[in-house]
């Protein structure tokens, strides 16, 4: 075990894959010689070489594309997209091609190609740099979307990411990266994809969230817990395919609920979980779901994304309002 952030944790994912299976290789804008934007694939060129980590011209289609060819022709593919606001330009080879071919083969071919990109505010960066739109991705069939909350669970998802058979949105939660820092195993390890984590067990109400939400969430909980409000929170992991039986089954216990994201609230990842709780355990529910969300405008400058993520304080409100309804 060894104390590592979360760039770290994915170097060490990458690093381990990459030894252990010649046909990985990683691709994109500034991976190689500068090792990432943000430094997470340093040091792999200078190991494995520039046949298996790539600078490639600055542009997603051509990054995404490329990547479509080699997973078809036996390798398997990591592309970096250096911010999910530039992922748009690589969305017609993601939703009609990687996410299809396989349902288009009818099964014959399959195209294991992980896609990370960091996402998410929080670090002052101008609106392309800040984009949290993972309900575009959750909505294509075809695609695994997973998001990470912790170093640790930043690897082993990482690892099962690049071990599957079809395409996955990788999203890493850039507030994150350096946010803190765990006991990760330094061995290769796997964490399912599909599964939610229960992070804390409680029984008034259950909050719902991902990525970079959770140390906020875990901040709100605890004030909550001060109060007598006794808490249970779910860390979604992968958001396509949804663990719905989990977020159902908390919320039949607590018959409240909660769900935070920093995408704008319409349309939003959030909504698809109240409809899902509706649907499977509306009789149990004892107030109407609250969602923490972005307002639907655009990501703003740096001096006002304060006024535009969930905060902690807006967390814990919200946790209040679902408990005294």
């Amino acid at each position: 075990m060894a104390q590592m952030n979360m760039v770290q944790a994915i170097n060490s994912a990458l690093r381990a894959e990459m030894e252990r299976d010649a046909s990985i290789v990683v691709l994109g804008e500034d991976v190689g010689v500068d090792g990432g934007v943000f430094r997470v694939t340093e040091g792999l060129i200078e190991r494995f070489g520039p046949g298996r980590v790539i600078d490639t011209p600055l542009s997603e289609a051509c990054i995404v594309g490329v990547s479509i060819g080699m997973a078809l022709n036996g390798l398997r593919p990591v592309a970096e997209i250096q911010f999910m606001g530039f992922s748009y330009l690589a969305l017609d080879q993601v939703i009609n091609h990687a996410a299809r071919i396989r349902n288009r083969s009818r099964g014959r071919l399959h195209v294991p190609i992980v896609v990370r990109m960091p996402y998410g505010g929080g670090i002052k960066a101008l609106e392309h740099h800040s984009e949290s739109t993972e309900a575009l991705y959750t909505q294509v069939p075809g695609l695994k979307v997973v998001a990470p909350s912790t170093p640790r669970e930043a690897k082993g998802l990482l690892t099962s990411s690049i071990r599957d058979q079809d395409p996955v949105i990788f999203l890493e939660p850039t507030r994150s990266y350096r946010l803190l820092r765990e006991e990760v195993e330094e061995d290769e390890f796997t964490i399912p994809l599909g599964r939610s984590r229960t992070v804390r067990e409680g029984d008034d109400v259950t909050v719902v969230g991902w990525g970079a939400m959770m140390p906020l969430i875990e901040e709100a909980t605890r004030r909550a817990d001060g109060e007598g409000v006794s808490v249970e929170v779910i860390d979604l992991r992968t958001l396509s395919p949804m663990d719905s039986a989990s977020i159902v089954a908390s919320v039949k216990k607590t018959g409240r609920a909660v769900v935070v994201h920093e995408a704008p609230k319409t349309c939003g990842l959030g909504a698809e979980i109240v409809a899902r709780i509706n649907e499977k355990a509306l009789l149990s529910l004892e107030a109407p779901v609250e969602r923490v969300a972005a307002p639907d405008v655009t990501v703003p400058l740096p001096k006002g994304e304060h006024h535009y993520y969930p905060s902690p304080d807006r967390i814990y409100r919200a946790i209040r309002r679902a408990a005294e309804f």
